[in-house]
């Protein structure tokens, strides 16, 4: 029997069973998680080619193997795109396509220009930022960036629940670090750059932004553009820009005006590259480069730009129809495809939001918001529009999922003022009594329908 040459449902059925599950539950559900999405068809397909077979360690005209002559194309081909969907000339940036995902991108760029123990500052967890800005607790070092390098977190303002660049550029000064990454995880509004250049000028640092979730929203030229102000700019490749799961790395090239007393010469490219390969990394995933290019050239289409300016669209209606309904929006709103909600003023928290609309069949993750103390008990959730926007919905859709959320976490509120304290005791009331069991059902099903009625355009070519 040939089994090179056998389908997955004949060599593997009970793996295939396991992807058909997952099929029905992505297309049957409501998908709100704000780094999903749907990539495309054609990403797809180049993720399953042959791209995957072959070992390419080093960079396109310096392999450490033979035989990469057409895998070099497919890399020249990504790093072209990538630079010509942002705006950006070869003359004054370069680009690195093999990072494997947006940490492992961030964790090679702080190789690169901080030195072990050297200092970095990023946006707290609880205030929006990401692990890898250098997340640490009183008790434990959480992140492998807080581990290897010593890091200071900025914050927000607790009463407008915006960055308060006024204090980021105080504790700079004490801190002296020496990059500054301008980047998020949930914080839902736009970055000022502009003013994160300046506070870096001040100090001598170098200024990192982390795009991995806007920049789709970048490439569709409807957010504030990191590239402008910019020495490095990060970024995964499967959020709203829906592309494969992978990370890229941007880097300035040329000279810039740093301080009133002179310039620096750039020298990222090699420390960059050779951070990745063969600091961080092994043979790049060829196949992944593949998608990242398709991917890239999808978002230089008028259609792309029309995609993005829904996502946002939703977004606002979705915060909107939260609000009026008196949920707790963190920063009042949003500039961009996240809805960041605060569930502490109904008494409810993360864990017990995300556990009641993943039963009704809504996708969402339980979040950090400002002044929670601990990531494992969160007091609120995190939504996100563009995997429905990918899939077709409109404001007066969002409208609908909106009234779905409210109704799911009206329930979540009735299970936990009929169980006890902890987390188990509110899973086992609700697992357990009819009443509640009955609820999630009736409302699951009405979700399911919802969503029944927005196929995505080939998804069931696979």
């Amino acid at each position: 029997m040939d089994l090179l040459n056998q389908n997955l449902d004949e060599t593997d059925p009970e793996l295939f069973n396991i992807i058909k599950n997952e099929k029905s539950r992505q297309m049957t559900g409501l998908e709100m998680i704000a780094s999903e999405n749907f990539t495309s068809r054609s990403v797809l397909q180049a993720l399953s080619t042959c791209l995957h077979n072959k070992y390419s360690e080093g960079y396109p005209g310096q392999r450490y193997y033979g035989g990469n002559e057409h895998i070099d194309e497919v890399e020249r081909l990504c790093q072209k795109r990538a630079l010509d969907t942002y705006g950006l000339t070869s003359d004054k940036w370069g680009v690195n396509v093999q990072p494997y995902s947006g940490s492992p991108a961030n964790f090679a760029v702080y190789t690169a220009l901080v030195e072990p123990h050297g200092r970095i500052m990023g946006l707290d967890l609880p205030d929006g930022g990401h692990l890898t800005h250098g997340y640490f607790t009183e008790k434990k070092k959480i992140s492998a960036t807080s581990i290897f390098f010593e890091s200071m977190p900025y914050k927000i303002d607790p009463k407008t629940g915006l960055i308060d660049y006024d204090q980021l550029q105080k504790t700079a000064k004490l801190f002296k670090p020496k990059v500054i990454i301008a980047g998020i995880s949930c914080y839902p509004r736009n970055l000022d750059y502009k003013r994160f250049r300046e506070i870096a000028d001040e100090n001598g640092a170098y200024l990192m932004a982390d795009m991995a979730h806007v920049s789709g929203l970048v490439a569709a030229r409807l957010v504030p553009d990191p590239f402008e102000y910019c020495d490095v700019v990060t970024t995964t490749t499967h959020k709203t820009l829906r592309g494969p799961r992978a990370g890229v790395i941007f880097y300035r090239k040329g000279i810039r005006s740093v301080t009133k007393s002179g310039e620096i010469a750039y020298d990222l490219e090699d420390k960059i590259n050779q951070a990745v390969f063969p600091g961080l990394q092994g043979g790049p995933h060829n196949n992944a480069i593949a998608g990242i290019a398709t991917a890239l050239k999808q978002a230089q289409s008028p259609a792309f730009k029309k995609y993005q300016e829904q996502v946002i669209l939703n977004a606002k209606t979705l915060a909107k129809a939260l609000q009026e309904r008196q949920y707790t929006c963190v920063t009042g709103g949003t500039d961009n495809h996240i809805v960041w909600l605060d569930l502490r003023p109904l008494g409810l928290n993360g864990s017990r939001a995300e556990k009641v609309l993943e039963d009704i069949c809504i996708a969402c993750n339980k979040n950090t918001v400002p002044g929670d103390k601990s990531a494992l008990n969160p007091g609120g959730i995190r939504l996100g529009t563009p995997a429905l926007t990918t899939r077709g919905l409109k404001e007066k859709d969002i409208e609908k999922v909106a009234e779905f959320i409210h109704r799911g976490l009206q329930l979540a509120l009735d299970v936990k003022s009929r169980s006890g304290p902890m987390l188990k005791d509110f899973k086992a009331k609700l697992a357990e009594d009819p009443e509640f069991q009955n609820r999630i059902t009736e409302l699951r099903t009405e979700i399911q329908n919802f969503a029944s009625l927005f196929p995505l355009p080939g998804f069931d070519d696979y």
